[in-house]
């Protein structure tokens, strides 16, 4: 297993990526955490590792290995079907998890209290704690079962947070773009960052 970020007090983060398109957005998300020695637990699925491969050409054959030299050992990782991982327990404290991208099919689990494998069961253990939960869902057109599990989730206090960047920063590269919508989960975090230019800075 990877190592855990040593040295810190500060309770982790529980980050999740599925097999939504978009993956980079939690790679970078990571990233801008590590940044600032916030420790982090990473939580992806199968679908999820297809998507690495096929988006960003990672080697989802040597799992650990691969996330070893993306993150330089600075994260925790667990398979997804290790249902006995510290983070399916309400007992390990955890500041909150972070879905991103989040599948239409992860988000229906969650919000009808499905916990068949890691993923599922470690949000489902953070609704149960009240603690903080968000979903970055990547995906278009939704249908109504979809807007319905949203609502149903929001209703019980779960951060939505689309994957829909904006332009008027006037953007200059795609890195700007994953930036601005990392930066908005960041910011719903309460994480300061400086990803991107907000509304009226430098006028």
């Amino acid at each position: 297993m990877v190592s855990s970020h040593g040295g810190n007090s500060t309770k982790p983060w529980i980050v999740g990526i599925t097999g939504a398109s978009g993956a980079i957005y939690g790679v970078r998300l990571i990233e801008a955490m590590l940044a600032q020695h916030i420790p982090v637990h990473v939580v992806i699925t199968d679908a999820g590792w297809r998507v690495l491969h096929e988006e960003l050409e990672w080697n989802a054959a040597r799992r650990q290995e691969t996330l070893q030299e993306k993150f330089g050992g600075q994260v925790r990782y667990y398979p997804n079907q290790d249902i006995g991982a510290n983070v399916a327990s309400g007992s390990f404290l955890t500041s909150g998890m972070v879905i991103v991208p989040c599948s239409m099919g992860t988000l229906s689990s969650i919000a009808h209290g499905s916990s068949d494998n890691l993923m599922e069961r470690a949000a489902d253990v953070i609704l149960k704690e009240g603690r903080r939960l968000f979903l970055v869902p990547r995906e278009t057109p939704l249908h109504a079962i979809h807007l319905d599990n949203m609502l149903k989730l929001s209703r019980m206090g779960v951060r939505i947070i689309p994957a829909m960047p904006a332009f008027y920063h006037k953007p200059k590269s795609m890195d700007e773009l994953i930036d601005f919508m990392v930066g908005k989960v960041l910011d719903n975090m309460e994480i300061e960052h400086d990803l991107y230019k907000r509304w009226g800075d430098g006028k």
